[in-house]
């Protein structure tokens, strides 16, 4: 007599996943097949991040070696992290972190709501007409380069410029003064022209938020007699948190970072200890003197920070708010 064999519990199982997965593997082949439109347009843009994002990650080598152009990256010596106790043990070390976080803490506290309190009001505007032309008032200097915008500035705030001139007629200042050269102004300065320079364009992404909301909420709200305020409180906020909250993480994750093309329109050996971030240390002792690994080590340590802010910042909100990049 033949033996029969029964098939286990355990063989079953397995043999039920497999065939699982393998459909969930051909429903995503369908769904993207069905999609290849719209998966043709992102080609150019991952290409272009494979180019100039994950390629030129194999060049942090230098940040290890004593790098020589004409030796190469293979060719040159290895000297370990060298670079980073000497970023670590100079003099400046401590200004250039205190004015980095200091300068960007206070882009953080002005910049990132004036945006939202801007679309805010923008959205409480009645007349539509009126509402575009402010609009698109606002984010037209986004559209300016920064070379435009910093001679502007210097125009304006010379001891013999617009500004100046103003501000000693309505006696703010008693004599006029070269202020864009000024330290005690110059982050002042920085943070004012560049809130200028992008309101109107990072509130894009707040109108938008707040035009998706549910127009029955406002009217439920109208009959119940709120008021405007009371609105905004209860219904506009609430309904652009998610939103707000993804942004003030990526915002967070970018505390070591630095408007470098800002930065450097603005650049003065007089100003170098207000000036001093991460950016401008490392364009200044790294790439004006050739020390390439050097620069290369410095860059690296602020990626890792950053990135170490960033998850920090991500977990928070996914705690707070319920909202997480992933």
């Amino acid at each position: 007599m033949s033996n029969i064999v029964v098939p286990s519990l355990e063989n079953n199982n397995k043999t039920s996943n497999q065939l699982t997965k393998k459909t969930g593997i051909f429903q995503q082949i369908s769904k993207i097949w069905a999609q290849k439109d719209l998966q043709a347009m992102a080609i150019p843009g991952v290409i272009w991040m494979i180019i100039f994002n994950f390629v030129p990650m194999y060049f942090i080598i230098i940040a290890f070696e004593r790098y020589n152009v004409a030796k190469g990256i293979l060719g040159s010596k290895w000297v370990g992290f060298d670079n980073f106790i000497e970023f670590f043990t100079d003099e400046r070390f401590w200004l250039v972190m205190k004015n980095t976080f200091g300068l960007n803490l206070v882009r953080l506290l002005v910049g990132f709501p004036l945006p939202i309190i801007f679309a805010i009001l923008l959205n409480e505007l009645l007349s539509l007409k009126f509402k575009k032309l402010v609009q698109t008032l606002s984010y037209l200097p986004h559209f300016l380069s920064w070379i435009i915008v910093g001679g502007i500035m210097y125009n304006w705030l010379s001891d013999t410029g617009f500004i100046t001139t103003i501000l000693v007629d309505i006696g703010i200042l008693d004599a006029p003064v070269h202020l864009i050269g000024t330290k005690e102004y110059f982050w002042g300065i920085l943070v004012t022209s560049e809130n200028w320079k992008e309101i109107g364009w990072n509130a894009i992404i707040y109108i938008a938020a707040i035009s998706s909301i549910d127009p029955n909420l406002y009217e439920a709200a109208n009959i119940d007699g709120a008021g405007r305020f009371r609105k905004i409180w209860n219904i506009t906020l609430p309904s652009i948190k998610g939103t707000v909250a993804i942004l003030l993480t990526l915002n967070i994750g970018n505390l070591l970072g630095s408007n470098f093309e800002q930065l450097f329109v603005f650049y003065r050996p007089i100003l170098y200890d207000v000036i001093d971030v991460i950016d401008i240390y490392a364009y200044r002792i790294g790439i004006e003197n050739g020390r390439l690994s050097y620069a290369t080590a410095v860059s690296l340590f602020r990626s890792i920070f950053a990135f170490i802010l960033l998850y920090s910042a991500n977990k928070a909100s996914k705690k707070l708010t319920d909202v997480s990049l992933v």
